[in-house]
C-alpha cells in the first residue's frame, strides 16, 4: 500500500502549522516569543459550569477530578481499568492538555466508595454525590486559565524585559479590539486537535471518510513528526519499513498506549484494520474526522484576512448565527446575509448576539454564489474534498452532515502580569536544553502570566499565539 504521508518526511514547524490551516494573525503587531509549561504548573485550566443535579440515589457518582500531567483519554482509560468497566461509563465534558494542571467534572457509572477509594499520582478525586445526569461532550459554558510563557524574547532571539513583553501584549490586544470588537480574537481551532509535533488526525480522517482502514491505522502507527524521542522515532519508522506487528510489539514504548492496543488487535486479528481503528477511545475516533474538518475551517480563517475581509463585521453572503449562553451556535437559526438587513444583522452581531461563521464541510454543505461562499469553496476544493460523500460506512457514527463554526469568540477576565522567575533546575530538560533551530525563545527572557476565561471548544494556545508568534512547538 502506498503511504499517504512522503516516507521519511521531515516537516518544520512552520509546515506544521500550515499543515493545520494556522497561518497568520489578526492584527498586526510583534510577539514576546517565549515558550509554555515548563512546569506543569505554568499552565492552569478550570473547567466553570453547571454540576449535574444531585441525588441520593442517582446512578452514577460525579466527581471533580485535578489531573497533574494527565491527558483526559489516557486518566479515563486508567480510571476505567481500576474501577473494572468500560472507558464509555465515563463521562466528561472536554479533553485537556497533558502538561498542564486541569481540573474537570467526571460523571462515572461506579459506586461512590469505589470512586473514593481510587489512588494514582498526580490525580486528586473529590467526590461530589451522585446523580442521574450524564455529561455531554461540550457541556462545561468555559475555562478558566492561568498560563505563564517563560523566555520571552525577540525575533532575533535577543532576551526581552518584562516592560517591553508587557507592553507588546498589550499593542496586540489593543490593535485585535481595533480590527475585531472588544474582547474577541479569531476562533482558530487549535494544535491540540491536529498535533503539534506530529499533525496526524486530519490524515487519518481523510481514510476515515474514504473508509480506508489499513490507511488509517498505518497513518496513525508510522506517521512521523518533529521533536520526538529517540524511541518513539525507532518505533515508528520501524513500522514504516517492515509493517511487523510482532516486532513492533517487542519495542513499541509504553507512553504509546493507543498503538499498542491497535497492534495487540493485529496480533490476534491479523488485517483486520477496521478493528483495530475500533481500538481507539470514540471520541478520539471522532476526532480524526472533526480535524479534517477543522483544518478547513482554519484555511478558511487565514483565506479571508488573506483577502483583507472582515470575520466579524458581515458582508452579503455570509452565513450568520446566534450565539447561545454557552457561546456556540444555534445551528437552527443560521441566517445568509443579504444587503437589506446587511445594517440590522452588523448591529447583532458588534453587540454578540449573532456571530458570522465559516463551514466545517461536511456531506449537506453548501456554497453561495458569494465572496463568502467562494472562499469556502475554493479553500475545500483545493483540500480535494468536494466530491466526499463524508459517509462512513464501517462505522456510521462518523459520518458528518457538516457544521458551521463562529470565526471570532470572545474572551474575558483578561490580564498580565511579569511572573517570578524559577530555578532551571525545577523546570523541565526542554527548557534546560534551550531553544532549538527556528524557534524564538531565550532562557534570559522574562517570565509573564497571562489570566484569562474562554467558553468551551475554544482553545488558549490559540490566544496566546495572537500574542506569542511563536512555532507551534513553543506551545
Amino acid at each position: 500500500m502506498d503511504s499517504v504521508y512522503p516516507e521519511g518526511m521531515r516537516m518544520n514547524p512552520a509546515e506544521i502549522a500550515a499543515a493545520c490551516g494556522l497561518t497568520g494573525y489578526s492584527c498586526d503587531g510583534i510577539g514576546i516569543g517565549g515558550i509554555l509549561k515548563s512546569r506543569f504548573e505554568d499552565f492552569r485550566v478550570e473547567e466553570v459550569g453547571r454540576i449535574p443535579a444531585l441525588e441520593p440515589r442517582g446512578r452514577f457518582t460525579v466527581a471533580r477530578v485535578t489531573l497533574t500531567n494527565w491527558e483526559t483519554n489516557r486518566f479515563v482509560g486508567k480510571l476505567a481499568k481500576i474501577l473494572g468497566i468500560s472507558r464509555n461509563r465515563i463521562w466528561f465534558s472536554g479533553t485537556k492538555d497533558k502538561r498542564a494542571i486541569t481540573t474537570q467534572l467526571l460523571v462515572i457509572d461506579a459506586p461512590q466508595n469505589k470512586v473514593s477509594e481510587v489512588e494514582l499520582s498526580d490525580v486528586d478525586i473529590e467526590v461530589l454525590g451522585r446523580s442521574h445526569q450524564k455529561l455531554g461532550f461540550g457541556d462545561h459554558s468555559a475555562n478558566r486559565f492561568t498560563i505563564t510563557v517563560r523566555g520571552c524574547a525577540d525575533a532575533d532571539g535577543s532576551p526581552l524585559e518584562a516592560k517591553d513583553a508587557i507592553a507588546r501584549v498589550n499593542h496586540i490586544f489593543e490593535h485585535m479590539e481595533m480590527r475585531l470588537g472588544p474582547g474577541k480574537f479569531p476562533n482558530w481551532i487549535g494544535p491540540q486537535r491536529f498535533g503539534a509535533t506530529r499533525p496526524v488526525t486530519p490524515v487519518v480522517g481523510r481514510a476515515v471518510i474514504s473508509d480506508n482502514w489499513e490507511e488509517a491505522v498505518d497513518t496513525y502507527l508510522g506517521m512521523p513528526g518533529i521533536q520526538q524521542q529517540d524511541d518513539v522515532i525507532a518505533f515508528r519508522s520501524h513500522w514504516r519499513e517492515t509493517r511487523n506487528v510482532d516486532e513492533c510489539l517487542d519495542m513499541i514504548p509504553r507512553h504509546l498506549g493507543f498503538e499498542r492496543d491497535m497492534l495487540q488487535h493485529l496480533q490476534r486479528k491479523p488485517e483486520d484494520w477496521l478493528g483495530a481503528f475500533r481500538k481507539l477511545p470514540n471520541n478520539l475516533q471522532l476526532m480524526m474526522v472533526h480535524s479534517l474538518q477543522s483544518e478547513a475551517f482554519n484555511r478558511i480563517i487565514a483565506a479571508r484576512l488573506d483577502a483583507g475581509l472582515t470575520l466579524t463585521d458581515p458582508i452579503p453572503g455570509d452565513i450568520v448565527g446566534m450565539v447561545q449562553d454557552n457561546g456556540k451556535i444555534d445551528m437552527a437559526k443560521l441566517v445568509e446575509v443579504d444587503p437589506e438587513i446587511q445594517s440590522r444583522i452588523q448591529r447583532n452581531c458588534r453587540r454578540g448576539r449573532l456571530a458570522v461563521t465559516a463551514s466545517l464541510p461536511g456531506a449537506e454543505s453548501v456554497f453561495s454564489d458569494s465572496t463568502p461562499g467562494r472562499i469556502e469553496h475554493d479553500v475545500v476544493s483545493k483540500m480535494g474534498l468536494m466530491d466526499q460523500d463524508w459517509k462512513v460506512s464501517g462505522i456510521p457514527r462518523l459520518s458528518s452532515k457538516g457544521s458551521r463554526r463562529a470565526m471570532t469568540v470572545g474572551f474575558s477576565e483578561f490580564s498580565v502580569e511579569e511572573a517570578s522567575d524559577i530555578e532551571s533546575s525545577y523546570l523541565s530538560t526542554r527548557y534546560a536544553q534551550g531553544p532549538l533551530e527556528g524557534e524564538v525563545w531565550n532562557p534570559d527572557g522574562c517570565s509573564l502570566r497571562i489570566r484569562f476565561s474562554l467558553p468551551s471548544g475554544t482553545y488558549a494556545t490559540v490566544l496566546m499565539r495572537e500574542f506569542m508568534r511563536a512555532p507551534l512547538t513553543q506551545y
